[in-house]
């Protein structure tokens, strides 16, 4: 049975993209068997996984509203067992046409249904909204990644969100759990972001991942070559730290 989570912030530049793709391609490399699903308009963990969007027939979108099942929108990526069901800009639409929908919370959730056993896990990468999108993707899902980068102004808006899950907690998934948060983006050398960390760690305890992902130039330029940073360069500290942040996720779930 594949666990689902969501990665999720609605704000922007904390990483959400980078940690999606690059989670997924580290639980690949350990060989547990991934499905990336690109709930994100900009597509951009379809085009960092060296897919092109204007090529695609089916997506997020389709499987939305389902005029397609899921099984026939999952392609195959470069990275070993990950499959992806890809976005396009066209997504953006999906908020207005389910709107009216009967259930529309609940779309995503079951379209999964019937891939989810082929699966370890399902990583959806949400936009960086609080909108209909991410509210499909947090009711589809078991658990949420929250990633909070070391910087100024690095908790606000998580209260928000935090107050979103725990609304879709008591009305449309009482099981979703939070996986853990993530503190991204960070630079030994400044204080700031010793700050931050002592600060999130201070607040949310266990809460927290033991992995932190640091600031690191290799893992912005993996996304502009259509690559995960493993194989843009599995030496890299930046391919380290999510190697190490799977091998914790696959402890937490092995342990029960």
């Amino acid at each position: 049975m594949g666990k689902i989570i969501a990665i999720a912030n609605q704000k922007g530049g904390v990483g959400k993209t980078t940690t999606t793709v690059n989670l997924a391609a580290s639980l690949g490399v350990l060989e547990q068997k991934v499905l990336l699903i690109d709930a994100d308009p900009q597509a951009n963990a379809t085009s960092g996984l060296g897919i092109d969007e204007e090529k695609l027939e089916n997506g997020t979108y389709q499987v939305l509203e389902h005029s397609v099942i899921a099984k026939d929108a999952i392609i195959n990526t470069e990275s070993p067992n990950v499959d992806i069901i890809p976005s396009h800009i066209d997504l953006v639409a999906i908020e207005i046409e389910l709107v009216d929908k009967a259930n529309r919370e609940y779309m995503l959730k079951d379209a999964l249904k019937e891939v989810k056993d082929d699966y370890d896990y399902i990583l959806i990468d949400c936009a960086p909204s609080l909108g209909l999108i991410t509210l499909n993707a947090l009711t589809a899902s078991d658990s949420v990644i929250i990633p909070i980068q070391c910087e100024y102004y690095a908790l606000e808006g998580l209260g928000k969100l935090l107050n979103t899950i725990n609304s879709i907690q008591k009305i449309h998934n009482e099981e979703l759990d939070i996986e853990g948060l993530l503190l991204t983006m960070y630079d030994s050398r400044l204080r700031l972001s010793n700050q931050v960390v002592a600060e999130v760690k201070k607040h949310f305890h266990n809460m927290v991942f033991k992995t932190i992902i640091q600031r690191n130039i290799r893992l912005g330029e993996a996304p502009s070559h259509g690559e995960s940073i493993i194989a843009y360069d599995a030496t890299s500290k930046g391919a380290i730290n999510y190697i190490n942040l799977a091998h914790e996720i696959i402890k937490k779930n092995s342990d029960g």
